[in-house]
């Protein structure tokens, strides 16, 4: 598994790319390709509680398999990891969803691990460099991406590289405040757009409307605490629920305005949004590029394309590969 050039009149060295997406739910392999061809995956739960030890352990193995499935050595290792971290150190800080991962070595883990180079980005950043390199992003060189989930995360890509700012921390875009008078947010902040158009706001400013005066008459009264979804506001918004449709469009609002900031500030070609809530697919895209193109310089706006991301499930291992390759500065070189 050594990265180590071969000489010459030696067969070729290894030119795959391993791939690792660390989450507090699951963490998933790949392997591929520089060109995106995936050759082998797999996934398997983080299991947080059995602490990051034995996390890494199981992560080591996961790897090992995937790379004998895909039939090569790696090149270089790509990982993308929920945050905070610190990237130059290669390290984990503490992560809300990673509870007793304190300043763990995950680079270096992995390096010694796999005797290859490995090089580590936040999973919203990996995310948006795997749109940008092999999913809706592809050919475009300056691009804003959101994931759109349980919380709201982005990455911002200019002249074709991840913009990071000067300490690595650019592309927050969940705590870009719409709405100065707005929602507290556990950030500290107030009125940002996480607490407007992520999965667990809407569901919980729906919650709150059925609650509210007029909220009984909502088709969703009746239901569990657990069945009021982001699916389910949509659904009932689009079935002419007026409780629903004040919340879905609240929601277009916000996010429309946050994408017309972004576009006033970085002249994208293009903005890519994933994650769950986008599964509502042109129930979103439609009404979300209007509120947009409402807010925007039209000159600015007539270039921009709003468009869902491609990469679906496998979004973090194509983000994480993207990450080897930039990082590695191997791109034009394999």
């Amino acid at each position: 598994m050594s990265a180590a050039p071969t000489s010459k009149g030696d067969s070729p060295g290894p030119r795959n790319v391993l791939g690792i997406d660390i989450g507090g739910t699951k963490m998933a392999v790949g392997v591929a390709t520089p060109e995106g061809k995936l050759l082998a995956s797999d996934r398997i739960l983080t299991t947080v509680g059995e602490g990051p030890g034995a996390a890494l352990g199981r992560l080591i193995d996961l790897c090992r398999r995937v790379i004998a499935r895909s039939g090569e050595p790696v090149a270089v290792a790509g990982v993308g990891c929920v945050g905070p971290l610190d990237q130059k150190g290669g390290l984990v800080l503490s992560p809300v969803n990673l509870p007793g991962w304190d300043r763990v070595p995950l680079v270096q883990t992995i390096r010694e691990a796999l005797n290859a180079p490995v090089f580590l980005d936040n999973d919203a950043n990996a995310a948006a460099m795997g749109e940008h390199r092999f999913g809706a992003g592809r050919g475009v060189a300056n691009m804003i991406y959101l994931t759109i989930s349980t919380g709201v995360g982005g990455g911002i890509i200019i002249d074709n590289h991840l913009y990071q700012g000067e300490s690595g921390n650019a592309g927050e875009v969940g705590h870009m405040s719409v709405d100065f008078n707005g929602r507290p947010c556990g950030c500290g902040n107030i009125g940002c757009i996480e607490q407007y158009a992520s999965g667990t706001a809407i569901v919980k400013r729906m919650r709150e409307a059925l609650e509210a005066p007029g909220g009984n008459k909502s088709v969703l009264r009746d239901l569990a605490a657990d069945e009021i979804t982001t699916k389910a506001v949509i659904d009932a918004a689009e079935a002419g629920d007026m409780t629903a449709k004040r919340v879905w469009d609240e929601t277009i609002l916000a996010l429309g305005t946050a994408l017309a900031s972004f576009i006033h500030i970085f002249n994208p070609r293009r903005i890519v949004l994933g994650g769950g809530v986008t599964n509502a697919g042109e129930h979103l895209l439609g009404p979300l590029r209007e509120a947009t193109r409402k807010r925007t310089v039209r000159p600015m706006m007539d270039i921009v394309d709003i468009v869902q991301a491609e990469l679906g499930h496998d979004v973090g291992i194509f983000g994480a590969i993207a990450v080897g390759l930039e990082r590695d500065g191997r791109a034009e070189k394999l």
